[in-house]
């Protein structure tokens, strides 16, 4: 099941989409009540799929960009955090900030959790999963190298795309993850080349902090990571769930 967060009239919240319309989600509190027949998908602005509290991204998580960097694999996931106020949806711009030199695209799978997660085994992350969609870990590279440290280069606003909708029924073990620049690819590889599947990842990650519902951990990048230049358009296709398209503008 494909879940949406969208906005149509005056109306904003959750759905489902099944081919190109808006069908009601059941049981859900802050869905959308639409009609039965559903609202055509051009009708409706998509929202970023989830709320979360917390983005956590894992960095230098794929080997073939741990080669590309001549970079040691790491013996445990890199985590780092970006606020909930970066987020952006589907077709929303990035914004790029005057004078802080280069700012990159690094396309990402992502998981949202489904329900309190806290201290668990590997083998039951699966249970707290709710789906996964695709994310967009936009990072001011010049200043990750100067601060030596990388809350201030991820965390501008708009610095995390997030969308288009959230794939409860899939498989990450080998999906195939591409970037785009203006239509052409620049990013290439499969999530079987991750150093810590998503299991493992949640799993760690469970066991430093508290992950509630809604809540994203971003998987790392693959190689091919570039910069972007006002009037780009920057896509992030992970295979199974769909493309994020995000415009980009000097703020």
């Amino acid at each position: 099941m494909k879940i949406v967060r969208f906005r149509w009239r005056d109306l904003e919240g959750w759905g489902r989409l099944e081919g190109e319309r808006i069908l009601g989600l059941p049981g859900v509190e802050e869905a959308v009540r639409v009609p039965e027949e559903g609202v055509p998908l051009t009708e409706v602005r998509l929202l970023p799929p989830t709320v979360p509290t917390k983005i956590v991204a894992v960095g230098l998580n794929y080997r073939d960009h741990a080669e590309e960097l001549g970079l040691p694999v790491p013996d445990e996931p890199l985590i780092f955090l970006k606020p909930p106020s970066a987020v952006i949806g589907p077709e929303d711009p990035i914004l790029l900030p005057r004078k802080i030199g280069r700012v990159d695209y690094e396309a990402e799978l992502a998981v949202v959790i489904g329900k309190v997660t806290r201290k668990i085994r590997p083998e039951e992350a699966s249970r707290h999963i709710l789906g996964y969609t695709c994310f967009n870990d936009v990072t001011a590279r010049d200043l990750q190298k100067k601060d030596g440290q990388w809350t201030r280069a991820k965390s501008f606003d708009t610095f995390a795309p997030l969308g288009p909708w959230i794939e409860t029924d899939l498989d990450p073990s080998a999906l195939r993850i591409r970037a785009y620049l203006n239509g052409r690819i620049v990013q290439d590889s499969s999530t079987e080349k991750l150093i810590f599947p998503v299991n493992e990842l949640v799993s760690f990650i469970s066991h430093i902090m508290t992950l509630y519902p809604g809540d994203v951990i971003a998987t790392g990048t693959p190689p091919g990571v570039g910069p972007l230049s006002p009037g780009d358009v920057v896509e992030v296709e992970v295979e199974g769930v769909g493309r994020l398209a995000n415009f980009v503008r000097e703020s």
